[in-house]
């Protein structure tokens, strides 16, 4: 049987560390999982020696990309977009890289599954460790981590840049257009993992998961993807004036529905200090600009970077419309009350779904190991 263990270093306990910054965040995501070294040889005590070879420089080679992609996502200061994108990118090719080979060690009628203990930890505490001798945990904590470097480049894609150009940074409607691909690609990763690496787990395990690999969590984060997709394509129909009224209704109300989906699918999550509360709080503006109701509060509450598209349209928008209002009717409204109640949303099907994405082939590594034996 696999095993679970979640530690801590020090013995001090007490809650998470906050980090002191995150620099700009558009597209909100836990703090980065990240994995630490295992020994493969030992593990495999000698029997499959190409495989442990690969497997560990493979993983050798995440561990070292993903412990440089935390620490620079910690850096108060916004990166160069391409050196951001650069390493992103690399990151993601590391591991689908690693992952078919992986794989191996869960192939059905393999002794291997249980051999390692496979070790992450999360950025927003080094002092906590989860460790599982189950090698469907690290296949799991590999797709969680694909996902989460989409988000990362989804969000470098909508920080403002300057063009030189004498206007104020803004973000480019090529930039808005490309980070919906890269929102479905992220749902994809995570809509795998829930479909085809969370039954492999026991029910026993799947408890002593992190919060951050909870069923609830990975969907919510997989409709969060898919949320901010709309609200990109919201944001340039608003922008385009080809885009008819009822597009932009559509989009709307489906904006409101994948929001409503994420409140009700994200779990229990300690919300005590640092990212719990912050996505919280993320989840609720993101749902009440959908609704189009408190969003200035919310959004000052979150503090977002230059706001474009939807927000930009909103803070435009519902201000002078409600100050209209209320002097044409001062008996009938304040400026603290919500303006008219919105109609029931019209039932019909979303029409954003996650990449279809499902678990590669085993590398042909494992075929020559198999004829080895």
């Amino acid at each position: 049987m696999g095993c679970g263990l979640s530690r801590e270093k020090d013995a001090g306990g007490g809650p998470r560390r906050r980090p002191g910054s995150v620099g700009d965040v558009v597209v909100f995501l836990p703090g980065l999982r990240v994995p630490r070294s295992v020994d493969f040889s030992q593990a495999l005590a000698g029997r499959l020696d190409e495989a442990s070879s690969r497997l560990s420089s493979l993983r050798a080679r995440v561990v070292d990309m993903a412990m440089q992609e935390s620490a620079a996502a910690l850096k108060p200061k916004r990166r160069a977009a391409a050196r951001h994108g650069s390493s992103t990118a690399n990151l993601l090719q590391a591991l689908e890289d690693y992952l078919p080979v992986l794989l191996g060690l869960v192939k059905e009628g393999s002794e291997l599954r249980h051999g390692v203990h496979f070790v992450w930890t999360n950025q927003e505490d080094n002092a906590e460790e989860t460790a599982m001798a189950d090698a469907w945990y690290e296949v799991l904590s590999v797709l969680h981590l694909m996902a989460m470097v989409c988000l990362l480049q989804a969000n470098s894609l909508l920080l403002p840049r300057s063009y030189g150009d004498g206007y104020a940074p803004r973000v480019s409607e090529e930039s808005r257009r490309a980070t919906v691909d890269v929102f479905l690609k992220a749902s994809g990763y995570l809509d795998c993992a829930i479909r085809q690496v969370l039954p492999q787990i026991s029910s026993e395990l799947r408890r002593q998961l992190p919060v951050d690999l909870a069923e609830g969590n990975l969907k919510a984060l997989s409709l969060q993807a898919l949320g901010q997709g709309v609200d990109m394509q919201l944001g340039l129909a608003i922008d385009s004036p080809k885009a008819t009224l009822a597009v932009k209704r559509r989009l709307a109300c489906e904006m409101v529905k994948y929001w409503h989906q994420i409140q009700e699918s994200i779990p229990e999550i300690p919300v005590s200090d640092g990212w719990g509360k912050k996505h919280l709080l993320f989840v609720k503006w993101k749902y009440v600009e959908a609704k189009t109701r408190e969003t200035q509060r919310n959004l000052m509450e979150w503090q977002s970077p230059t706001p474009f598209g939807t927000a930009k349209y909103m803070l435009d928008k519902i201000p002078k419309d409600a100050s209209s209002k209320v002097k044409i009717n001062q008996d009938l409204y304040t400026q603290e009350r919500v303006i008219g109640t919105p109609p029931p949303l019209p039932d019909f099907a979303l029409a954003l779904k996650p990449d279809d994405y499902d678990l590669p082939p085993l590398d042909p590594l494992w075929n020559k190991e198999d004829s080895r034996q």
